[in-house]
């Protein structure tokens, strides 16, 4: 019994054409190709199968079934190959295929369809030369047996190459241009710092001398107050106008305010002229909780927004690393943290307390002189299991359009991966929050 079927053309005379392929992506399986339905029996002559051969060229084989199981294959150059010798034709052509079979018999590669492009050709690729070009049986469900054309396998895995290689290019513009919007992003705060440093030192060192002059006008005003005790009414109207008594007390109150705000400013001076190292060239040794409570200042206008963030920090020694971008990936998973939580918020009940936690500890038996860990931890939404092995993927991300370019957490594993020599963990669980890892060697 003959079995043909070439799918959507089934008196093919012309080789198939490859514009099916152009669909093709990285996790393309065998069952995206095109596949021939050529089956017969082992009963079957050899002048059918060379028949069929004749009508058409594109076949690249024949299945061969033993009672309706899958038994063997020939390739139709191994066929014609046999066919051509002297007295073949007397020896096959008017007997059963099985007896040609045992001429030509060679180990067949089955894969089944879920198979990748990739994988199959690079174990067809291994086979021994005089079967390198047989075709290979797909089994697209059980005992169902399809013959794919080597050919077509290897042009297939050359076209998703090609779009590995596209896709490469493209990732690795999108990293130059988020590295340079990123430098060229510090050097703009790098200048912005350094423009603000300037009146916020002035007025930070003015306010000590202003408390200074005011506590000797007090004391000078005091004396007069001792000295002339008899007010005048012009002087008793001055001061119910100006409200001595009041100023008296609340402009202490008000300078020292002053001081505070001068050292706020000055600490967010100082944090913005950190975190705008991210060009360094060079590693500096950096005391990692300054490296965090700059970030942290920087955030604070997010954070304080009812989220309670919990510092466990351990005494660590300094780190020698590149300290701007260690300060951007302290941003990308705490700003993702902050992200989580009030999402988290927006959805649950009024009773649902968003908390950030931060640990740092020191490993004295990581790498050759110790390392640190930085964990930080939200008790936000957490991530899908299915989407936990793609998060440190370029572009992948769950937010919002808009909202993020999926390019933070790859580059920050690039950072501590091949930067720092270090680790990225990722642990996470759904409505319990998430846990990011930092392990990094301190040398």
């Amino acid at each position: 019994m003959l079995m043909v079927n070439l799918q959507s053309n089934p008196t093919a005379k012309t080789p198939l054409p490859i514009s099916h392929l152009d669909n093709l992506t990285l996790e393309s399986t065998l069952k995206d190709l095109f596949l021939y339905n050529f089956q017969v029996e082992i009963a079957s002559l050899g002048i059918e199968v060379a028949h069929e051969f004749e009508q058409n060229p594109t076949l690249p084989g024949v299945i061969l079934m033993d009672r309706g199981k899958f038994y063997g294959i020939i390739s139709r150059r191994r066929f014609w190959e046999y066919i051509s010798r002297p007295y073949s034709i007397e020896l096959f052509y008017k007997r059963p295929l099985k007896r040609l079979y045992q001429f030509t018999k060679t180990a067949a590669l089955v894969f089944s369809s879920d198979t990748s492009i990739l994988e199959a050709s690079k174990q067809s690729l291994q086979r021994p030369f005089s079967s390198l070009y047989d075709p290979i049986i797909v089994e697209t469900s059980p005992n169902q047996h399809r013959l794919l054309d080597v050919h077509q396998l290897l042009t297939a895995q050359s076209k998703i190459h090609e779009l590995t290689a596209k896709l490469l290019d493209e990732k690795t513009h999108a990293h130059q241009v988020q590295t340079e919007k990123m430098a060229s992003l510090g050097r703009t705060m790098a200048g912005v710092a350094h423009e603000i440093r300037n009146p916020v030192t002035s007025l930070r060192g003015n306010v000590d001398f202003l408390r200074e002059y005011y506590e000797n006008l007090i004391e000078l005003l005091e004396a007069y107050q001792i000295e002339f005790p008899e007010k005048t009414a012009n002087i008793q109207d001055i001061e119910e106008s100006i409200e001595l008594d009041f100023v008296l007390e609340d402009a202490p109150l008000l300078l020292e305010s002053m001081k505070v705000s001068a050292e706020r400013m000055t600490q967010i001076v100082t944090s913005l002229r950190n975190f705008s190292r991210v060009d360094d060239k060079k590693r500096h040794s950096i005391d990692i909780h300054d490296c965090l409570e700059s970030t942290l200042l920087i955030l604070s206008n997010r954070i304080k927004h009812g989220i309670e963030v919990q510092k466990n920090y351990q005494e660590l020694p300094p780190v020698n690393c590149y300290a701007g971008l260690m300060s951007q990936v302290i941003m990308n998973l705490l700003a993702n943290a902050i992200d989580a939580v009030q999402e988290r918020k927006e959805t649950q009940d009024k009773n649902y307390q968003p908390r950030l936690e931060i640990t740092t500890q020191y490993l004295e038996d990581y790498a050759s002189d110790g390392g640190i860990k930085i964990a930080i931890v939200d008790n936000g939404l957490g991530i899908q299991p299915e989407l936990q092995t793609k998060i440190f993927e370029d572009f992948f991300t769950t937010k919002p359009i808009g909202k993020g370019t999926g390019l933070g957490l790859s580059i920050s594993h690039q950072i501590i991966t091949k930067k720092h020599n270090g680790e990225l963990q990722l642990r996470s669980r759904v409505n319990e929050g998430t846990t990011f890892t930092i392990v990094i060697p301190v040398t």
